[in-house]
């Protein structure tokens, strides 16, 4: 479908319940939040009801104090349009999806490739960098006037999600509306400082450990790192650690792959896999094997097992496929 079919949807409706994907980061909160932003402007009613928290290091974005976040007790909110954003799967919400118990209309937001277009609008651009590159669209379809507020939130979404401009997401239309977001005068170095350069002491010394525990292939193009519950009992992370984890595998010269495993802390017998590529490799392949997704260089699963078992049965996929 088009954005012309999610711009009807838009119009049509007038009670949104917007959420995303689990693990938030700075491209869901983003994006969710300068929907909202955009909806509110049309005078609709809009709630954003998340899974999980807001991580400490984007409680700066304005609006995060009105993001709810979801219990199974919640009955108040009132809908006719569920918008998902920058969630391939509808179950990747977490709880939240069962919140429609009625069935109502659901617009499907996403550039995830892997996307399983579980919505009834679904608008779907593997092509873009992110989900509030996607946005920034709408505002531009619907002739919104973008505010300071929203711009920060766009930009966030966009410099999160391309590493910082770094990664094969990022294209000439990227870097276009970045420079039109910037002319709203917030302050990129506070944006970034709050994302990259906002690690506590304690959470420091743990990524230190597991940088400890780094391990190769013999020809260097493999390389994983391991979180097992144990470590995170003996801690309360108030920092999200994954992203800077794989980005120290991905800074190794030689490194075609790289793949953190983490045991669910929540879940007994669970292991969220995060996949890194250097674009040689579609780890989006990789992780639908094991019912994930994502991008050709960024996916990720939930695999049933322990982290033993499950590390075992990933990395001989991968091998497999890098030979």
């Amino acid at each position: 479908m088009s954005l012309k079919k999610v711009v009807e949807c838009v119009k049509k409706h007038k009670r949104f319940l917007i959420t995303a994907h689990t693990n938030l980061e700075g491209d869901a909160l983003g994006s969710e939040l300068a929907f909202c932003r955009l909806l509110k402007k049309l005078d609709k009613k809009a709630v954003i009801l998340n899974e999980d928290i807001v991580p400490a290091s984007y409680l700066f974005l304005p609006g995060t104090h009105r993001i709810r976040q979801f219990n199974r007790n919640i009955r108040d909110i009132k809908f006719d349009c569920f918008a998902i954003l920058d969630c391939s799967d509808l179950e990747r919400s977490g709880e939240v999806y069962r919140i429609n118990s009625q069935e109502k209309t659901i617009l499907n937001i996403d550039h995830h490739i892997s996307n399983r277009r579980f919505g009834d609008v679904n608008w779907i651009q593997p092509q873009a960098s992110c989900a509030s590159e996607m946005v920034y669209k709408i505002y531009k379809s619907m002739r919104i006037p973008i505010d300071k507020e929203a711009a920060l939130c766009l930009y966030t979404g966009i410099l999160s999600d391309t590493g910082s401009f770094r990664y094969s997401n990022t294209t000439a239309f990227t870097h276009r509306v970045a420079s039109e977001l910037l002319k709203y005068n917030f302050k990129t170095q506070e944006v970034y400082k709050n994302i990259y350069e906002n690690i506590p002491f304690e959470d420091m010394r743990l990524l230190e450990k597991v940088l400890a525990q780094m391990k190769r292939d013999a020809a260097g193009k493999l390389i994983w790192f391991q979180i097992p519950s144990g470590l995170l009992k003996s801690r309360k992370l108030s920092f999200d650690l994954s992203e800077h984890i794989l980005a120290f595998g991905r800074a190794i010269k030689g490194a075609e792959v790289v793949v953190l495993f983490k045991e669910n802390l929540g879940v007994r017998g669970e292991v969220r896999v995060n996949f890194r590529s250097q674009g040689k490799l579609d780890v989006n392949r990789i992780a639908s094997c094991f019912g994930g997704g994502g991008h050709k260089t960024a996916s990720g699963a939930t695999v049933k097992g322990n982290i033993l078992e499950v590390r075992k049965r990933v990395l001989s996929k991968i091998y497999q496929a890098l030979k």
